[in-house]
């Protein structure tokens, strides 16, 4: 497994990391406990050393999941997990990014985890009512106290990296980021650039579209699946934006290569400290996926993307509009 470095931040992690999430959450119905550890362990044994979860995650359950899973790979990997959302009865109901709430979540993680150290945990959403400065003040003495190895940001703006990055150093910015969803390119990516900070693409596939395994015929379970809100998941959106999975399948076809690991090898094309975080609930997608990073996608070949993808107009807006509301572009 090639390894990449988040930044300037010295942590290195593999070039693909992993997305726990929808095991838990999410995207339809958990997976049975026993199963998702044997997955976990599976993309240990295959050479994934970064894992992604979140307090929100269920809630808490996937924190615990990946905790137990990773018991007996602890201090080869690296855990990635989140702050900052308001939870009440098992939903989210805000953002809330108080030092008081850091602290207890940070503690709260650690058990879960089942650990002693959280190598990097993010600010899940930024919060209106808490200034980024006393933040990071906070994080800052985590990382100080060892409880914390290094922090990052999720869903933010450049501005606020700029702000966050003049208390102490981000080591990586977690944004929405995938051939279809290219927001992030404007401003974020740019600064991260000039400020040494690491990128970690979050729905690398469309939150499943871009593996073309989706169809406007689809259908998403309320109760369970995020999708069924998001206004590029209905019906008509999906039907208008099948030609972006149609030019994966074509580009794919003369890689010798499938539509998901186009697009993963898409994103790594773009910047050697950018590592995609795919979500992989089966053994055959991370077979699938961990392939990607054997795939080289020529200049002629990324600019044949780009062009595609120019003459698409993308149907719909990437989240719902509460999750939205408490992102920053």
């Amino acid at each position: 497994m090639i390894k990449r470095k988040l930044g300037n931040s010295g942590l290195e992690v593999s070039a693909l990391g992993m997305g726990v999430m929808n095991l838990s959450f999410g995207t339809g119905k958990a997976v049975d406990q026993s199963e998702g550890v044997k997955v976990i362990r599976a993309a240990v044994e295959r050479g994934i050393t970064f894992f992604d979860t979140a307090q929100a995650y269920g809630p808490y359950v996937n924190e615990m999941l990946l905790g137990e899973a990773l018991i007996p790979f602890r201090h080869q990997v690296k855990v990635a997990t989140k702050f900052g959302f308001k939870l009440e009865n098992g939903g989210i109901v805000g953002t809330d990014s108080r030092p008081e709430t850091i602290r207890a979540v940070a503690e709260a993680s650690l058990i879960s985890l089942k650990t002693d150290y959280i190598d990097l945990f993010y600010q899940h959403r930024v919060d209106p009512n808490v200034p980024i400065e006393e933040v990071v003040g906070t994080l800052k003495d985590l990382i100080q106290e060892g409880k914390i190895l290094h922090y990052g940001l999720s869903e933010v703006g450049a501005s606020t990296i700029r702000k966050a990055h003049a208390v102490h150093p981000v080591t990586a910015v977690q944004n929405q980021y995938s051939i279809w969803t290219r927001e992030p390119e404007a401003e974020v990516i740019p600064v991260c650039e000039e400020l040494g900070i690491g990128f970690v693409p979050w729905g690398p596939l469309g939150t499943g579209f871009l593996t073309g395994t989706i169809d406007a015929n689809t259908t998403f379970d309320a109760a369970t699946d995020l999708r069924a809100n998001f206004p590029r998941f209905t019906p008509q959106a999906m039907k208008a934006n099948m030609p972006v999975v149609d030019m994966l399948r074509s580009i794919a076809a003369k890689k010798n290569a499938t539509p998901v690991q186009i697009a993963l090898a898409w994103l790594l094309a773009q910047k050697p400290w950018i590592v995609p975080i795919p979500g992989m609930d089966k053994i055959e997608y991370l077979d699938d996926n961990i392939k990607s990073i054997q795939v080289n996608l020529t200049a002629s070949e990324l600019r044949e993307i780009d062009d595609q993808m120019s003459a698409i107009q993308i149907q719909g807006g990437r989240l719902d509009e509460g999750l939205l509301s408490m992102s920053e572009q």
